[in-house]
């Protein structure tokens, strides 16, 4: 196994930022607009082509289905492909689903295109987790990530007012357009820009790929972290994609600019908090304090803040969108945590387990709150205060009943995989 060990001269630094971190940076960027951009656009699909909330919540999940089903191959390719060739493949398929999604008519082709697009961009965080593990220090993956995770708030801001601006300039199907050609025109900056460097120990066969998951799946350090990250971030990922739009026009009286202003400052609290919570994992991990320490605290604040979502409490919009997104990002340092645990040989495959789980109950929980909430309409359109309570005050109890096993679990484990 190699430590990376880039050089700490400025050149050295200017490197794998510009030709590295800049380059899939711009790719997580893309992937959470994407992702995010049902929550203004769910809406005016709703009003021009008469869908319901079962049927964007579709949408919205047909992402992270696909997302999740090529997670298992995806770590595969990652650790024996490499992360700049995987990425550069996938870019352009994602490309290609946005350019199909501008043409949709009616549920089913839409959800393919989300479908494909949530494939293509299923590696722009763990490509990015992959490739970072080889260039830098252990030691600094939670600031880097943190760094990265921060330009997919960045993401969200572009989702939020930026896309209710170019919906109502050129519509929602010439931006789709755009945002199709500016995915494959970073693909090719992948390509171009980024070096090669590989991992001693990568597998060479299927057998050593399928032995590596066997030890992932066999871990404790992975199944004491594993339930908590994937719920918790499935709230997050869910309700920052598609529900925290309709909350904010049902709960918080407002109309969609009202709405995507909210979002966007929730973009700005995402940016600070993905910064604010890698650099302290950081600062932390030289005095010895965990990862998985800084993440279960944080975590914990995460639902803290959902309780208040549910009950509805009475604090202006941009006050909760913001308090949400600077905290819901808080069980993604998990991953760092874990790849440290493991051979940097297994780090695609160590991401990409996690985040099977993870966005597999994502997209099913897209599904839950859209038929919760179909059961809870309110007489001048929306819904009503008892379905938000349930859809999201349900998901709550199970994050607490996982923040509880990781309490325990995490005071058993060990460092051993």
């Amino acid at each position: 196994m190699t430590s990376p060990a880039p050089s700490p001269a400025v050149p050295g630094l200017i490197f794998v930022i510009a030709r590295i971190f800049v380059p899939f940076a711009l790719g997580y960027f893309l992937s959470y607009m994407f992702r995010t951009v049902n929550a203004v656009l769910g809406p005016v699909l709703g009003l021009e082509l008469g869908l319901d909330a079962a049927a964007i919540g579709l949408l919205t999940g047909a992402y992270f289905f696909a997302f999740a089903a090529v997670q298992v191959p995806l770590g595969m390719a990652l650790d024996r492909f490499g992360p700049r060739r995987t990425q550069t493949v996938l870019l352009v398929v994602a490309g290609l689903g946005a350019f199909l999604f501008a043409f949709g008519s009616g549920t089913l082709s839409l959800a393919i295109a989300r479908a494909i697009i949530g494939a293509g961009v299923s590696g722009c965080l763990l490509a990015s987790f992959k490739i970072f593990a080889l260039w830098f220090p252990k030691g600094k993956l939670p600031l880097v990530n943190g760094l990265l995770l921060a330009c997919g708030g960045a993401g969200v801001m572009a989702s939020s007012s930026p896309v209710q601006a170019a919906v109502e300039a050129i519509g929602w199907r010439d931006m789709f357009h755009v945002i199709a050609a500016a995915t494959m025109a970073v693909a090719v900056i992948i390509f171009l820009v980024v070096p090669k460097r590989r991992a001693e120990g990568e597998p060479k066969t299927l057998a050593d790929q399928l032995h590596g998951l066997g030890i992932i799946f066999r871990s404790r350090a992975f199944w004491s972290v594993a339930p908590l990250v994937m719920t918790a971030q499935a709230a997050w990922m869910s309700t920052q994609a598609l529900w925290f739009g309709p909350w904010l026009r049902d709960m918080g009286g407002l109309d969609p600019d009202a709405a995507a202003g909210a979002l966007f400052i929730g973009g700005i609290g995402m940016v600070a908090g993905y910064a604010f919570l890698g650099w302290l994992a950081e600062r932390l991990g030289r005095i010895g304090i965990s990862v998985n320490i800084v993440a279960g605290v944080a975590t914990g604040l995460f639902i803290s803040v959902q309780v208040l979502i549910a009950f509805v409490v009475p604090l202006p919009p941009w006050v909760m969108t913001t308090a949400f997104a600077f905290t819901g990002g808080a069980a993604t340092l998990f991953y760092a945590g874990l790849t440290q645990k493991f051979p940097i040989a297994m780090a695609g495959r160590v991401n990409t387990s996690l985040a099977l789980f993870t966005f597999s109950l994502a997209g099913l929980l897209q599904l839950a709150m859209g038929a919760v909430l179909d059961f809870f309409p309110h007489e001048g359109g929306g819904y009503t205060a008892t379905g938000y309570l349930i859809g999201f005050g349900g998901w709550v109890l199970v994050q607490i009943a996982c923040f509880i096993w990781f309490l325990i679990r995490n005071e058993r484990s060990t460092l051993q995989t």
